[in-house]
């Protein structure tokens, strides 16, 4: 229950992500969430795509670092509240979320959220044991 994130490392310049963008479109590659954090000299952009490999790929052939982690996806009503709920039954049983991003469907009635924990296993099981709908990475990768 486990989804491959891309994440790509890249000096913090001006165009340095629309080149990223440019290659994985020339790839044909659909990007379905993104998170880009910074620091003053580089950024790592971590990158949820409908296909890995050619997205790897496109932007190791044009010299980008890329590096792979599992992350896990989770549906979370979207609505207030929503998230707090899965924050305090992880909190209960000491999971640690190292980071998280999320994206809206379509439907507007739900949220996935990835989360990068520092015990996935253990988060994954936490999760289901507590009805909470965790996607498998062939779900997230065609929303």
């Amino acid at each position: 229950m486990q989804v491959e994130q891309i994440s790509v490392f890249l000096e913090n310049r001006a165009g340095r992500l629309a080149e990223i963008t440019r290659v994985l479109g020339e790839a044909g590659v659909s990007i379905r969430a993104l998170s880009l954090a910074d620091t003053s000299d580089f950024g790592i952009l971590r990158l949820i795509v409908n296909d890995n490999d050619k997205a790897k790929a496109a932007l190791k052939e044009h010299g980008f670092t890329v590096a792979i982690t599992n992350v896990v996806a989770v549906e979370v009503e979207d609505r207030p509240g929503g998230l707090n709920h899965i924050l305090e039954i992880l909190s209960k049983d000491d999971i640690n979320v190292e980071y998280m991003y999320a994206f809206v469907q379509h439907t507007g009635e739900d949220a996935v959220i990835i989360f990068r924990f520092d015990d996935i296993d253990s988060a994954v099981k936490i999760l289901l044991d507590n009805n909470i709908k965790v996607l498998e990475g062939k779900t997230v990768y065609t929303l």
